[in-house]
């Protein structure tokens, strides 16, 4: 019985995640511009495909097999035939196939996070290669060294990602909106030019899906449901996604005069990604302030991004990255000692009388994190921009990846004559 309510859990916390992709979708298309709405949805539902068929190949394997303290060395095509499972997992009672889903379904996540500064101006082309290296070799890697038995499995606190998962991705990003560099328009005289998304609400609806999915994914983290505290951690997440916001708008109003729609829904973003890592290591009111700080950081990240003329068109080195590094420096500052017992991964935090034990192994993560995530995938990107290509040509953005990429915009009857879409006949609306 134990059993199955764990594995019908993790099925559903999988799930919750899963629907993230949709919420990556609605935000990313709610801030590109009309004439790329539809190139972004589609690019996310390729980038999930990828996901699961590199994950399946050689990620799994990579991140959670034996190996030594770097990478995984056996599990390829998840080898669902062995009795014995994953080691590094045995910790969950689930059968491996509910672990391979769930896991993959963090892999994708990773992913999204990496495309959100590319929007308006990358090739689709330039998926496909990316995403394999990425989902097969980057992110596993770095899943190897924390959760699969690598160097940091013993030391680093990160329980549902805010390094493994959102760091990496927003290292990725960085790396990604180094080398395609700045839409047109986007500076102008050494200054950055708003260039807004077409539809803020569309963009909520994203963030809200993100919200929920958020549940399945730190809640989840605990591959099962019996004896485990959930609920604790779903408040926790709550807290921080709340506060985020909270301390998005007020930062917002005072450096910007004005209550910015785009900063309070990063706000969002920050707080939760700050939260995924430390949420099952800290007390509700470490998440408020883990949250608080995140969102409030997070507005002047988005500056100063503009100011070194990187152009992030959604804000995700700022929410994803600045987020994830918030959280994994919060886990040093604000684990429990209870929770570090009953998790047995590392220490109790400085602020519990820890000392700077875990503070240091936590800035030595978030260093190696970062470092390998931006250098290894600013080598495939160049890579990739030396041979197909990686940004579109000039007359592409400027018409709109939907028509050239696709043969097709998001909004047709916006863009073009729909035949069928007027009627033959004048309509005549009465007052009734």
């Amino acid at each position: 019985m134990n059993k199955a309510i764990d594995t019908v859990w993790v099925a559903f916390a999988g799930c919750l995640v899963l629907l993230m992709q949709g919420g990556f979708a609605m935000l990313e298309v709610g801030l590109t511009r009309m004439k790329n709405a539809g190139a972004v949805a589609a690019k996310v539902l390729i980038n999930l495909a990828f996901s699961f068929a590199a994950f399946w190949a050689i990620g799994y394997a990579f991140a959670f097999f034996d190996g030594n303290d770097f990478i995984g060395a056996s599990g390829w095509f998840l080898e669902l035939g062995n009795a014995d499972g994953v080691q590094s997992l045995a910790y969950s009672a689930v059968d491996e196939p509910m672990k391979f889903f769930f896991q993959a379904t963090f892999a994708a996540v990773a992913l999204a996070i990496v495309w959100g500064t590319t929007l308006d101006r990358i090739r689709f082309g330039a998926y496909l290669p990316f995403a394999l290296v990425f989902v097969g070799v980057i992110y596993p890697v770095i899943a190897h060294w924390v959760w699969g038995g690598g160097w940091l499995a013993t030391h680093f606190q990160d329980f549902a990602g805010s390094g493994v998962v959102h760091l990496t991705g927003a290292a990725g990003a960085l790396a990604g909106a180094i080398l395609l560099g700045p839409r047109i328009g986007k500076f102008r005289d050494g200054k950055p030019q708003p260039i807004p998304g077409h539809s803020m609400p569309l963009a909520l609806l994203g963030i809200f899906i993100l919200w929920v999915g958020w549940m399945g994914f730190n809640a989840g983290s605990f591959l099962g449901a019996v004896d485990k505290p959930i609920g604790q951690v779903i408040v926790v997440t709550n807290l921080a996604g709340a506060f985020g916001v909270i301390g998005a708008t007020l930062v917002a109003r005072l450096k910007l005069g004005t209550l910015d729609i785009g900063m309070m829904g990063n706000g969002a973003i920050a707080g939760l990604g700050a939260i995924a890592g430390p949420c099952a290591y800290v007390a509700p009111w470490g998440g408020a302030v883990i949250g608080l700080v995140a969102g409030s950081l997070m507005v002047l990240v988005v500056l100063a991004v503009d100011r070194i003329r990187v152009d992030d068109p959604i804000g995700a080195i700022a929410g994803h990255g600045l987020g994830g590094i918030v959280g994994v420096i919060g886990a040093g500052l604000l684990t429990t000692p209870s929770a570090a017992a009953s998790l047995g991964v590392g220490s109790e935090g400085l602020f519990y009388g820890g000392g700077f034990g875990q503070l240091g192994w936590q800035v030595l993560g978030l260093g190696c994190i970062g470092a390998f995530a931006f250098t290894a995938s600013y080598a495939v990107f160049w890579v990739i921009r030396q041979t197909t290509g990686l940004r579109a040509p000039e007359e592409s953005e400027l018409a709109g990846l939907d028509i050239s990429e696709h043969g097709m915009f998001g909004y047709p009857e916006r863009f073009m004559e729909v035949h069928g879409a007027e009627p033959e006949e004048p309509v005549h609306l009465s007052r009734s």
